[in-house]
């Protein structure tokens, strides 16, 4: 029986993929989350298992906070059937959607979506799974590297994961009574799906990110997979309140 267990929204592809793959090799256990993609959140379950570890897909949207009462009565049934415990060890707030345009072009309903899903959701359901999380638990939010510089088409996309850094800050003063660490990591340009897969795909954007990058690369998820185990484990029981951008000195 995994010795912890970790709650990671948006488990079934890119980085939170590859967060659940890490933490699970390190022995956590894993409720992941998915909207869509129900087959692939099924794959990464599977792949826990072949490799001895625990995991559970449960259906979520994350921009549908009506929605998270219910979620969380699913995690506490999944915590007591799957894993046999009553708390979570630690909340990653991975989902998101890369709605992106120019300040101008940007509608009402973008700036709405954005809202709910980057800012709302992760705010609210860090409340609502509040009471499951075990004393000394880690929540992590996924915020960017776009906090710090300026990209194009980013203006509310950054502003919406600059409310959620600034969140983290006053979650981990308010939750420390309960010695809850509360962190953000800020990813650079990443190779995954987000944005229709942009940095992966468009060999130009590809080229432009790794030459203003010291490492003369872009990120593979892997890389943020394997970080967030890192700062998730006992090593890091002393990080709080911060910020970590894991970029590889893009745009120093």
């Amino acid at each position: 029986m995994s010795s912890s267990i970790a709650l990671i929204t948006g488990a079934g592809r890119g980085l939170g993929r590859s967060m659940a793959l890490h933490l699970a090799a390190a022995g956590v256990g894993i409720i992941g989350t998915y909207r869509s993609h129900r087959d692939d959140a099924l794959a990464v379950v599977r792949e826990i298992e072949a490799a001895g570890g625990t995991a559970a897909m449960l259906k979520l949207d994350i921009g549908d906070s009506s929605a998270f009462a219910e979620f969380k009565d699913n995690v506490a049934d999944t915590l007591e059937d799957t894993f046999g415990r009553t708390e979570l060890d630690a909340v990653v707030h991975n989902a998101g959607e890369g709605i992106l345009a120019p300040y101008e072009a940007t509608t009402e309903d973008d700036l709405d979506a954005l809202y709910r899903t980057h800012f709302k959701g992760p705010f609210l359901l860090s409340q609502a799974l509040l009471p499951m999380i075990a004393r000394g638990g880690r929540i992590l939010n996924v915020s960017t590297a776009a906090t710090r510089f300026v990209l194009d088409n980013h203006c509310a996309y950054s502003a919406m994961k600059s409310a959620l850094e600034v969140t983290t800050r006053y979650m981990a003063k308010e939750l420390g009574e309960r010695r809850i660490t509360v962190n953000a990591i800020a990813p650079g340009a990443v190779e995954t799906d987000f944005a229709g897969g942009a940095v992966r795909d468009d060999p130009a954007l590809n080229a432009h990110f790794r030459s203003i990058t010291p490492l003369g690369r872009t990120a593979k998820p892997d890389d943020i997979g394997a970080a967030v185990a890192s700062l998730l484990s006992s090593d890091f029981d002393w990080l709080n309140g911060e910020r970590i951008e894991l970029t590889g000195g893009q745009s120093l």
